[in-house]
Parts: structure tokens; C-alpha cells; sequence
């Protein structure tokens, strides 16, 4: 006798490319208030985004990775997560961390090399600092939901990564462990087609991202990623899963990286001009936009208003963040340990020497 294993991945999408419904929407889509409040965080996070590439291209700020494309998936997450949840980042994550109270001067000093702004944040302390090294975020995240577990929390953990990620050993552990022991915690993929300059198709050879949850016995689902609607809905459902003790959760959520990989990048040099063109027509922050206009909730006026005040609240971030006089040369050992081991005590009392002797 044989058993045969099969499973299906349904593709969930609401909005069609010009903003129009395709099927009935969630109920969240009653909301307008919380509509607007979305797109106002996906304009600003856009915002940002332009300014700091415009810094880093005047030798303002370090090399930076483009949220360009991602803001849909960010602001649903930003705006689904309860407050005690804790989440952990990857380095795309602008849009969920400005809804989770981190302030843009914090962003623009870490991206200007200041490890000052991975500290801080008084609205969800508990958050991670950005993860740069590849899908590590993952196994820091099973970490605090084990946790959670231990301690009978209604709480979960959010942890956001790339689709080149789920190719890493962390994840793949990362998921096992997760639905081993049922763990709180939702892995949201944002496969925006390009894992630097590796498409989605060399990658990996799995179809689709979401199936790699059922290596885990975890549940998978793939949402159009500039779908404010899809997004939502299903980080929805996996939180109050996560919340009830049900376990983890693996979303996909398809985009399109509209920039470089960083700003050390150049992407023309891999992709063509055809392929970023129809990304653009599929932009989600434009789909929300004409979506809100059809239902009478948005205007030209609103949206003169939106973009001079992102404007003016991203340029006094800026100007506080220039502004910033640099931490002396000796922090960069004052924060590594609990306590300086005795082999930089010395190492540290010379370099302070040196810098009040003003020696170079």
C-alpha cells in the first residue's frame, strides 16, 4: 500500500494593478481611518528612502539597502503586530519600524555607521536591532518565542527576511524548531525576485517559498506582497494563531525590489528595463492610492498635504541626524561586553590617551 502526500498554496490577492477589487474585501477594509494611516506610512517610508540614497550619495551615510517596493509588506506588519509582540528585522524593514516607534533619527544614524540608533526605542524595546548577516534574525527570533512558550505568554515574534534567506540554514532549522515545539512566532518572506543578483529561479528549486513551511509542519501562504488587503488578512491570521498557542506560521509575500540591492548595487547590469517598468505598473503604494481615491477617501488636496509633510518630517530628521556630534573613538569597544575584558582595558585607556593628546 502507498501513501501519497499532496498539498496546495493558493495565491491570495483582493486589488487588482489600477486599485480595483477583484473579489469581496476583509473586513479590515471597512476601516478608513486605518487605510489612510496606511498609506500615509507607506508614503513616508518612501520618503525616507529617497533621502537617505540622496545622503549616501553625497557621502552623508553609508551604504543602504532600498526599501523601494516593500512598503506594502511593512506597513501591514507594522500595523498587525500587537505592541508587546517583539519583532526582528532584516536590513528592509524601514516601513514596520517607524509604526513600531523607531524614530528616523535612529534609522539614519545606523545607516550612517552609528550604532547609536539600534538603541533607544521606547515604544517596543524589545524589538531586535537590524539584522544584516543572512536569515540569523531567525534563529533569534524561535529563541524569544521558545520563551514565550516557557512563560505562558500571549505574545508572538515577527521575524521578516528575504526569499534568498529561506535558501540558509537558519531558516530551514529555524522553521523545524518552530513546529517541533509550536512555537509563537510568524516568518514573514518578502520575495522580491532577487536575492542580490541571484534571480528567484536559480535561488532555489522549490516552486514556491511558502512550501518550504511544510518541511516544519508548519502552515504556508503566499499573498501578492503589494496587496495592502492580502497582507494584511494574513498577518492577521497568523498573529491570533501564534496569540492562541496554535503555533507558527510561514507567509509569502511577492514583490518586486524596485531598487539596487544597496546602494553599492547596480542592477541594470542584471535585469532589464522591460522586467523594472512592470514592476512599477504593479507598485503597491499606487494600488492603495487609486483604491482610496475610487472610494471617495482620498483627493489631490490630501495628497498635496501627505507629501509636504513627509517632506518636512523626514528633512528636520535629517538635520537632527547631521547635526549629531560623533561618539568618541574609544565607544567602539565600550559596548561589546558586560564587562571590557583586561586584553582592551589597556587597549582602550591608550586610545583615549591619544585622543585627548590629540595624537592621530
Amino acid at each position: 500500500m502507498k501513501n501519497r502526500y499532496e498539498f496546495t498554496m493558493d495565491y491570495v490577492r483582493y486589488l487588482d494593478d489600477a486599485g480595483d477589487p477583484l473579489d469581496e474585501l476583509p473586513a479590515l477594509a471597512a476601516d478608513a481611518g486605518r487605510l489612510i494611516d496606511a498609506y500615509r506610512n507607506m508614503v513616508l517610508a518612501r520618503t525616507l528612502d529617497q533621502k537617505i540614497i540622496a545622503l549616501q550619495r553625497t557621502g552623508k551615510c553609508g551604504t543602504y539597502p532600498s526599501v523601494l517596493g516593500h512598503e506594502v509588506i511593512g506597513t501591514a506588519i507594522g500595523q498587525c503586530m500587537d505592541r508587546h509582540d517583539v519583532f526582528a528585522p532584516y536590513y528592509r524593514d524601514q516601513a514596520t519600524q517607524l509604526l513600531r516607534g523607531v524614530p528616523m533619527v535612529n534609522m539614519l544614524l545606523y545607516w550612517g555607521g552609528d550604532e547609536r540608533g539600534s538603541a533607544g526605542w521606547e515604544l517596543c524595546p524589545q524589538d531586535l536591532p537590524i539584522s544584516v548577516p543572512i536569515a540569523t534574525q531567525c534563529c533569534h527570533a524561535v529563541g524569544i518565542a521558545a520563551a514565550m512558550r516557557i512563560r505562558d505568554e500571549q505574545r508572538a515574534v515577527v521575524v521578516t527576511l528575504g526569499d534568498g534567506a529561506t535558501s540558509k540554514g537558519d531558516f530551514l532549522e529555524s522553521v523545524n524548531l518552530a513546529g517541533a515545539w509550536h512555537l509563537p512566532v510568524v516568518f514573514v518572506v518578502a520575495n522580491n525576485q532577487w536575492a542580490i543578483s541571484t534571480p528567484r529561479g536559480l535561488q532555489t528549486g522549490s516552486e514556491t517559498i511558502a512550501q518550504k513551511a511544510i518541511s516544519g509542519g508548519l502552515p504556508g501562504h503566499i499573498v501578492d506582497g503589494n496587496d495592502y488587503f492580502a497582507v494584511s488578512e494574513a498577518m492577521e491570521h497568523a498573529l491570533d494563531r501564534a496569540h492562541g498557542g496554535k503555533g507558527a506560521t510561514v507567509i509569502e509575500a511577492v514583490t518586486y525590489r524596485l531598487g539596487d540591492h544597496t546602494t553599492a548595487d547596480d542592477a541594470t547590469r542584471y535585469r532589464s528595463a522591460d522586467e523594472l517598468r512592470s514592476a512599477w505598473d504593479r507598485d503597491g503604494i499606487k494600488r492603495l492610492q487609486s483604491y482610496l481615491h475610487h472610494a471617495g477617501h482620498w483627493d489631490a488636496a490630501r495628497e498635496k498635504d501627505l507629501q509636504a509633510h513627509c517632506r518636512d518630517k523626514v528633512e528636520k530628521a535629517v538635520h537632527v541626524y547631521l547635526e549629531k556630534a560623533p561618539e568618541p573613538p574609544a565607544a567602539m569597544v565600550d559596548y561589546l561586553f558586560e564587562s571590557l575584558p583586561s586584553s582592551l582595558a589597556g587597549q582602550r585607556e591608550r586610545l583615549a590617551r591619544k585622543v585627548e593628546g590629540g595624537v592621530s
